[in-house]
């Protein structure tokens, strides 16, 4: 019998939030975005899913890009961070990846590269996040020279990435908007600044390209509830099985450090699941685990391969009894909130040992 610790990955869950990405701006067109193992839910997987529906994929770098070529997966591939050496102009143009170009460096090797075939561009704009990106002022010089090689095919794209799109509330976002639509006056190019929070709450950024990322997998972007994020359906369910129970006396203490100490006499479940699992060992007691469908509080220290919950509210509970860490009933946010973290994080960071299981391929 296999460790009951395992990530159930829900597919039609996955091409339902990319349909309603794509519903949400229907002037644009929507890249699948399956960087970081597709945010830790399986890239291959996840790419073949979504196939049929995207335009193109997005990936971070060269390597995420040729595990889906090694796969079969023939959709256009933009490389987020574009071209880390002159070599990978080649091989980008060889495998039909997209290339952003995010500073002069990366021009120039483009202006010397001699690919083989003909290379689709993004040209990224820093607009305010100050991580990466051309200066308002660099843009318009660049992006016409760009435009002029002969290895240069199509209109470029420029983009941006936004910094507090997940604040609604916050007006940074709209001064984005302005300034790369400043930036673009004269240069009327295609333009991509949308990523999950964009769709969501900033219509105005919707563009001709979107970049749904966070919200592909069925989790809000947002830290309080927003209306069109309630539409996501969480993709992936992280579930294992209660191991072992213990009747555990008032005053007595549960996992490693003695954190919890038992204010009754209670009984403690032992699940299968820790942070070798994907499972965040900050999380705090009390953090909700599902137990037979039922809310129980994490009683104690993450360890490695193990939890312990608190379930003397539950009318029965039996080893082999079902427990969802997050997913279908227990959202992926409120479990990241209470361990002091984002859900990007909690799933980025899945272990292989946390094995998945694909429903509806």
């Amino acid at each position: 019998m296999s460790r009951p610790a395992r990530a159930i990955v829900d597919l039609d869950a996955l091409r339902h939030n990319y349909q309603l990405a794509q519903s949400l701006a229907p002037n644009a067109r929507a890249l699948g975005v399956v960087k970081a193992n597709a945010y830790g839910h399986g890239a291959v997987a996840a790419a073949q899913a979504l196939e049929p529906l995207v335009p193109a994929f997005a990936v971070a770098c060269m390597e995420e890009a040729l595990e889906l070529r090694a796969a079969g997966l023939q959709k256009p591939i933009l490389l987020l961070e574009g071209a880390f050496t002159a070599d990978e102009i080649e091989t980008a143009a060889a495998h039909n990846c997209w290339l952003m170009v995010s500073n002069r460096e990366q021009a120039e090797e483009m202006v010397n590269a001699r690919p083989s075939d003909p290379l689709h561009l993004w040209l990224k704009a820093d607009t305010g996040m100050h991580r990466l990106g051309l200066t308002p002022q660099q843009v318009p010089e660049l992006y016409r020279r760009l435009q002029a090689l002969p290895h240069v095919q199509g209109p470029i794209v420029v983009a941006t990435h936004f910094a507090v799109a997940d604040e609604p509330e916050l007006d940074f976002t709209r001064q984005q908007i302005e300034c790369l639509q400043q930036i673009n006056r004269d240069l009327q190019a295609p333009l991509s600044l949308a990523n999950s929070a964009g769709i969501l709450a900033w219509p105005g950024s919707h563009a001709q390209y979107t970049r749904p990322g966070i919200m592909l997998y069925g989790s809000s972007p947002f830290a309080t509830p927003h209306p069109l994020a309630a539409h996501l359906q969480a993709v992936m369910t992280l579930e294992s099985k209660v191991i072992d129970l213990h009747q555990v006396a008032a005053g007595e203490s549960v996992g490693y450090g003695r954190r919890w100490i038992a204010q009754k006499d209670s009984i403690i479940a032992t699940v299968a699941i820790g942070y070798g699992d994907g499972y965040p060992r900050h999380a705090p007691d009390g953090t909700p685990v599902l137990v037979n469908g039922q809310r129980c509080p994490l009683a104690g220290r993450v360890s490695m391969d193990m939890i312990t919950v608190d379930v003397s509210l539950l009318p029965s509970v039996s080893v082999g009894d079902a427990v969802e860490l997050w997913g279908k009933q227990l959202p992926i946010n409120e479990v990241a909130a209470s361990a002091g973290t984002i859900s990007y994080e909690l799933v980025t960071r899945m272990p292989l040992r946390a094995t998945r299981h694909y429903l509806h391929r």
